[in-house]
């Protein structure tokens, strides 16, 4: 099996980040370079805790084209190989649909980053690219372009978010760190009373503040 322990840590990440909360079900997806020809991308419709190493299909970066894996790929591959291609100082992309982030990707803003920690592993902005169908060509091309500069996160209105990172571990970080700088938004919108539409004050009240409170008793913010 080609780039076993690579496959393996796939799998490992893919159960971390369920357990966490920002991977369900069959939503979501992570691509790891392994070499300058070759990325890891998941297999579509595959829970995660049912996935197997031989599940992880390999691809090449220049055309996408399978290498192996039992499985057919995500359909977010070629938006990750845009991804990979637009940040060669890094080796991971992780799309999730987490709560609260996806909850602000909808708002269809650019989201400004508060606080000195969370903007070095951000930037002091992250880019919202607008609404393309899942796993098409159109939004694989819109999200590579965002990742052509310095960003290291980006929002999918209407479809979650991509954080990219130098390994896994630094993926992950800035995927926590954006559901927390996003959760800071909605908290500072409630209590100023601006930025938000009064018509989704109650839902983010219902819905999202719970979230962001179990973050912070948790010890993630």
């Amino acid at each position: 099996m080609m780039f076993r322990q690579a496959r393996e840590a796939v799998v490992e990440t893919c159960v971390k980040l369920a357990d966490m909360g920002y991977l369900a079900g069959t939503g979501g997806n992570l691509a790891l370079r392994v070499d300058p020809e070759h990325y890891l991308v998941t297999p579509s419709a595959t829970d995660y805790y049912a996935m197997e190493t031989s599940d992880i299909c390999v691809l090449r970066l220049a055309d996408t084209r399978q290498i192996e894996g039992e499985k057919k790929p995500s359909v977010e591959a070629g938006m990750h190989a845009r991804v990979l291609a637009a940040r060669p100082d890094c080796e991971a992309s992780l799309h999730t649909h987490q709560p609260i982030a996806s909850a602000y990707a909808l708002l269809a803003m650019v989201l400004e980053v508060q606080g000195s920690e969370t903007a070095v592993l951000l930037g002091k902005t992250v880019p919202c690219v607008s609404y393309a169908p899942s796993g098409t060509g159109w939004l694989a091309k819109r999200v590579g372009k965002a990742f052509a500069g310095p960003n290291h996160a980006c929002l999918m209105r209407n479809h979650g978010i991509v954080c990219v990172g130098v390994d896994i571990q630094q993926a992950i970080d800035r995927v926590v760190a954006l559901e927390v700088a996003c959760a800071e938004f909605f908290r500072l919108s409630l209590t100023t009373g601006s930025r938000l539409p009064a018509s989704g004050t109650a839902l983010i009240e219902q819905t999202l503040l719970p979230i962001s409170q179990k973050l912070k008793e948790t010890g993630e913010e």
